[in-house]
């Protein structure tokens, strides 16, 4: 398999995607490729300082960098030779089979749908990022590629993300929770309530109903169907709870000289316990719906977070999800009607 990294997405670019590449070589099969995308001279050189030989990882040069603070399709304009553009432009074209990228997240989808296109049956891609929650991986989908979403982008985001959990994540028949501000079949605005009809009327689909903001951490439902607005919302509160919980737990745990005796006793504990909530460790999130396999990964990633997001890429492409998607896309009556 061919992957292509965008070099310069991310905080701490290129650095740190170089080097989740180079930790990703071990897991990765002796024919896979790893494609660097970015400034030549400058990745061959951050390459040439860590002696690494290993055929599987490839430079392709482009000179620009989209900053994450830039209008995305403005700048995808703008900037011609992008590490964005370019990877996507290589996906287009059969020369890799899947793209990643820490960089802007607006950019990535925009490069993806005008490079890769959408797939058949499917009229704007959503991203459907695992969260980790105290009953077990929930996928919420959208988290931020459609703002402005209608019904029927609402009801494959829902297909989509059911066949995303259940061939990477093994979980059957996956109960789709639609957000609304309440459980009643009442609740809602017009979308919801539309999108709620769309759903009731694909039996294939394991849907529960509408479902509250508390219900996500409650394994209410395995799927989390929602506007780009609403889930990025979501995902970015949960973000902050997380890491201020451990910080505030951290902090009471230096106040208290009974609780620092006990911490070399509960530190394997406590590490167990943050890598089930640390959503470094499930790589990126996927933008379903692409022709091709794309993963958006946090500006903030790690060197962990990329090697994971490789894995995440590779296996997807792998299980062939989106023949899946296509598959039950075309068998659905509602099409790819836009009300």
């Amino acid at each position: 398999m061919r992957i292509a990294l965008d070099a310069m997405g991310g905080d701490s670019a290129p650095d740190i995607i170089i080097t989740g590449a180079i930790d990703a070589l071990n897991m990765l099969d002796k024919d896979d490729e790893l494609y660097l995308v970015g400034p030549e001279e400058l990745i061959t050189s951050k390459l040439g300082a860590l002696s690494l030989q290993d055929s599987r990882i490839k430079v392709v040069n482009a000179s620009e960098v989209i900053g994450m603070d830039e209008p995305p399709v403005e700048a995808l304009r703008k900037k011609k030779d992008n590490s964005i553009g370019v990877m996507a432009k290589l996906a287009s074209k059969g020369k890799v089979d899947a793209v990643i990228s820490a960089g802007n997240t607006g950019a990535c989808v925009a490069a993806c749908q005008l490079r890769m296109r959408n797939l058949a049956g499917v009229n704007r891609p959503g991203i459907s990022v695992i969260m980790p929650t105290f009953k077990g991986p929930v996928a919420v989908c959208d988290v931020g590629a459609n703002v402005a979403c209608k019904p029927i982008n609402l009801y494959q985001y829902a297909v989509m993300s059911s066949l995303f959990i259940h061939d990477m994540y093994n979980i059957d028949k996956p109960r789709v929770g639609l957000m609304s501000i309440g459980e009643e079949d009442t609740k809602g605005n017009d979308i919801t309530k539309k999108t709620r009809e769309l759903l009731l009327a694909d039996r294939r689909i394991n849907f529960i109903g509408n479902i509250e903001g508390r219900d996500v951490f409650n394994g209410v439902c395995d799927v989390v169907v929602c506007e780009g607005f609403v889930g990025n919302v979501i995902l970015k509160l949960t973000e902050g709870l997380v890491s201020g919980l451990f910080g505030a737990l951290k902090e009471e745990v230096k106040k208290s000289l009974f609780l620092l005796a006990l911490v070399p006793l509960l530190k394997g504990v406590m590490k167990n316990f943050y890598k089930k909530y640390d959503y470094h460790e499930y790589g990126g999130a996927l933008l379903l719906g692409v022709n091709g396999t794309s993963v958006i990964c946090h500006g903030s990633s790690k060197a962990k977070t990329i090697k994971n997001a490789i894995f995440a890429a590779k296996q997807f492409n792998e299980l062939h999800i989106n023949d899946k998607i296509v598959e039950h896309l075309s068998g659905s009556s509602m099409g790819t009607n836009d009300d």
